[in-house]
């Protein structure tokens, strides 16, 4: 399960496409005057319009990462040994991707067994 991610980071990777997306859309509206000149013009407007909305859309999906990011849960990963932040009851860690979990009731390893095993 490389493919999956810890899901602040799925929020800052929605953030970033909605960032190259607007971006990309506003240099192709642009670039709508260079190849068809004056009427290329609406062209220009339509794509700086939707860039900026898909850049103030990314702008708030990492403002809502960045306000999740400081109430989240820090805590050590059992595989890795890195500190990474937790949302909600289950995640996974931000480095190894290692399945993380808070609740007792879908633990599949016991603390008393982690202990005997260090």
């Amino acid at each position: 399960m490389k493919f999956k991610s810890a899901k602040i980071n799925a929020f800052r990777t929605w953030g970033l496409l909605l960032t190259l997306l607007g971006m990309g859309l506003m240099i192709l509206g642009t670039a709508g005057i260079v190849f068809w000149g004056s009427a290329g013009k609406v062209i220009a407007a339509v794509g700086l319009v939707i860039g900026l909305v898909a850049m103030m859309a990314s702008l708030a999906i990492y403002f809502w990462a960045g306000m999740l990011s400081t109430s989240a849960v820090q805590l050590e990963c059992p595989e890795c040994r890195k500190l990474t932040k937790m949302l909600g009851k289950t995640d996974r860690c931000m480095f190894c991707h290692t399945i993380l979990t808070r609740d007792p009731q879908l633990a599949t390893v016991t603390a008393e067994q982690l202990e005997r095993t260090e």
